[in-house]
């Protein structure tokens, strides 16, 4: 072992192989993949990367850029050796951060509805919606006077939820106007109908339990009509509104088949306006096949009259529902005329078509589980299909809207 040759600190490995050639050579190579990693960055080819360090010197002021950018590139370098080298760790970590990615995009989305003005629309004309909700899922729950209480909150709720629907999309005024065409009209059939069983045969109402009363019908009985009638009313419009005008009838010869009075009539019926009456009477008779099965089982009226009934429902004679149809078109019609007076913006009518589903569903399901009416249950639920089918069939194909006039979504 003495005798061999003892190793020199700094003289140069004859092999070629020694520490400091390994270190240079480790070095150049790390510098390629530096200048290749730029390059990429900067979109430049790897010698302009070369010349341009050349240029500006190990010893100037650009050292430290350059040995940042070196720092920067050498860590996203080693980044894609790792990615290059696990594949599909990249795809699971992607796969990973796509929910999130999406979670977050659909949060943004929601955070610049809720600043939309339109929304603030939706809140207020919603609160006496959610409030009526809870007070009919309570009505089932209640026997007595509790029941008539709740009775009377579900009314005056469903008067609440159509007027301030009215109110701030359309103004006070139209609201107001709402008010007095369709509880007044209410109002004078029910006294006329109790009075001489015209138009929906003879009845009469249970005394002191629905409140104050004029001429022995309850003040709250005309609200009901509000409450009942205007998610109808919006309803139809939604409906007529996909329907065109339609042109009068003509004979086989190409000729009018109508003329004058009966054309007009015609053309009537067959316009907008004259559908959405039409289908406000149907809905209206719809809505009376869960209101009339479910008032009488819990006597808050009664029918003095023998008349025959339908199928099941025979304590409810048949001109209950020749009188329903006659009243409601009296009340579209007039309604119709008074939609002129403010412009209609369909603003928030997601409100009373929510409403009107829970009608129609919601009743449907409480007469046949909760309160022991599923012959009601049936006829109500076709009879407010009518337009409920309709609608639901033209939201999910898209033909039906809810968005307001004037936005892109809603």
């Amino acid at each position: 072992m003495s005798g061999d040759p003892a190793p020199t600190s700094g003289g140069a490995d004859p092999t070629g192989t020694g520490p400091s050639t390994a270190r240079d050579k480790a070095a150049a190579t790390q510098d390629d993949q530096v200048r290749n990693v730029e390059a990429s960055l900067l979109r430049v080819p790897p010698d302009s990367v070369r010349t341009r360090r050349n240029a500006v010197g190990r010893g100037s002021a650009q050292a430290p850029v350059n040995q940042a950018v070196h720092n920067g590139a050498t860590a996203r370098s080693g980044t894609a050796c790792d990615r290059r080298a696990d594949p599909a760790g990249e795809q699971f970590s992607q796969r990973k951060a796509a929910p999130a990615q999406r979670l977050s995009v659909a949060v943004s989305r929601m955070g610049a509805f809720a600043m939309r003005p339109v929304d603030r629309v939706v809140a207020i004309a919603a609160v006496p919606a959610i409030l009526l909700v809870l007070a009919q899922i309570a009505y089932p729950l209640t026997h007595g006077v509790g029941r008539d209480r709740v009775t009377v909150a579900v009314v005056g709720l469903s008067a609440a939820t159509a007027l301030v629907h009215a109110g701030v999309t359309r103004g006070l005024r139209w609201a107001t106007g709402l008010l007095v065409i369709v509880s007044g009209a209410g109002l004078l059939a029910e006294v006329l109908g109790t009075a001489t069983g015209v138009p929906f045969g003879a009845y009469e109402y249970a005394s002191g339990r629905l409140g104050p009363e004029l001429a022995g019908v309850p003040l709250v009985v005309p609200l009901a009509w509000t409450g009942g009638i205007y998610p109808v009313w919006v309803v139809a419009g939604l409906l007529a509104s996909r329907k065109s005008t339609a042109a009068p009838p003509r004979s086989r010869t190409g000729g009018p088949q109508l003329s004058g009075v009966r054309a007009s009539a015609a053309e009537l019926l067959s316009s907008p306006a004259g559908l959405r009456i039409s289908l406000t009477a149907l809905g209206a008779v719809g809505w009376d096949l869960f209101l009339d099965p479910q008032m009488v089982a819990d006597g808050q009226w009664r029918w003095t009259a023998g008349a025959a009934g339908l199928p099941g429902l025979g304590q409810i004679p048949y001109t209950n529902y020749l009188g329903w149809p006659a009243v409601a078109l009296v009340m579209a019609g007039l309604l119709e005329s008074w939609d002129r007076t403010a412009p209609d913006t369909r603003r928030a009518r997601v409100v009373p078509v929510a409403v009107f589903l829970w009608t129609w569903l919601g009743s449907a399901l409480a007469h046949a589980v909760f309160l022991g009416l599923p012959v009601s249950a049936i006829y109500g639920f076709l009879g407010l299909g009518v337009l409920g089918i309709p609608l639901v069939r033209g939201l999910m194909a898209r033909r039906i809207t809810l968005r307001p006039l004037g936005h892109g979504t809603m």
